[in-house]
């Protein structure tokens, strides 16, 4: 389920900043910008949103957004922020191997959701546009061995909802529907034309 990474050609005049420090959205940014800067963001983010899990990921991604801008305001600064939801219930980061084994039986045979809210802003320009991307993502019929043997290769602590489509992910998935790379972490097809437009 892997994906070809593209050639990075896009270079904007103003420099960039990517608001986080995931590994996984600095090395997607980097398939199609070649030069960014990294400044996580310090920002409190929300935990629900009266909205709802998308109007949440765009909202703290604007957030992200703002507190690196704040001090950067001639650069271009990019935030992000992804979700794992189930109708309305939200899987953030398993607090522990039990909580991320609970989460995967959960998903286990359903078809569940995925979003990453995007906001790239220039203080400087006056410039924000905030958008998002849903991914479906559907999963196999698993038990709790089969998810102890995914848990020998990935890691669920740091990740929402306990997976990483990335890797091992013929062990408990399907298949999806839309973006792969907001799965990862950021939707590149999205963000790659909101960025070709600013060149």
């Amino acid at each position: 389920m892997n994906v070809s990474p593209q050639k990075a050609n896009l270079n904007l005049v103003r420099p960039l900043i990517l608001a986080s420090c995931s590994p996984r959205r600095k090395e997607l940014l980097s398939q199609i910008i070649s030069g960014f800067e990294v400044v996580p963001s310090d920002a409190e983010e929300l935990k629900v949103h009266e909205d709802g899990p998308v109007k949440l990921v765009e909202t703290n991604a604007k957030l992200k957004a703002d507190s690196v801008a704040s001090q950067n305001k001639g650069h271009w600064v990019l935030g992000a922020d992804t979700l794992v939801f189930y109708n309305d219930k939200i899987l953030g980061k398993p607090r522990d191997i039990d909580e991320a084994v609970e989460m995967l039986l959960f998903l286990s045979g359903k078809s569940h959701k995925v979003a990453t809210g995007v906001c790239l802003q220039c203080m400087e320009l006056e410039f924000e546009k905030t958008f998002s991307e849903t991914t479906r993502v559907q999963f196999k019929q698993i038990d709790k061995s089969s998810i102890l043997d995914y848990f020998s290769h990935v890691d669920p602590l740091d990740k929402a909802g306990a997976y990483a489509i990335q890797t091992f992910s013929d062990l408990i998935i399907e298949g999806f529907e839309g973006s792969y790379s907001n799965v990862v972490g950021l939707p590149l097809e999205k963000l790659e034309k909101v960025l070709s437009q600013l060149i």
